[in-house]
């Protein structure tokens, strides 16, 4: 699975690096914190493929790794070879980027 560690994605992001960045927990997890990433619950990830893009760096991420890792595999079963999964989740961008990011 390819994964990326969050001071990668910062690093890529402050670089201004075309990136879609999608966050794949549940409503309720995303109102309460998120990083501003497009919001596709795991649950619908597959009905909405079609809004996945396929041609630049994909980061996909949850609370801590394991749901967007699950993801990434499923969506790399599925031909897609550009999904990285986020090491540590919004947990580990909390604890390393932003540290104001409420946790749970």
């Amino acid at each position: 699975m390819n994964e990326i560690t969050v001071l990668e994605l910062k690093s890529k992001l402050d670089a201004g690096e075309d990136i879609q960045l999608i966050d794949v927990r549940e409503e309720n997890e995303y109102d309460f914190c998120n990083i501003g990433a497009e919001h596709i619950p795991m649950g619908e990830i597959i009905l909405k493929v079609d809004q996945i893009s396929r041609d630049k760096q994909v980061v996909i991420h949850c609370k801590s790794g394991g749901r967007s890792g699950n993801v990434v595999n499923a969506l790399t079963a599925r031909g897609f070879h550009n999904v990285f999964n986020l090491q540590g989740g919004i947990l580990a961008w909390a604890e390393k980027i932003d540290t104001s990011l409420p946790t749970y």
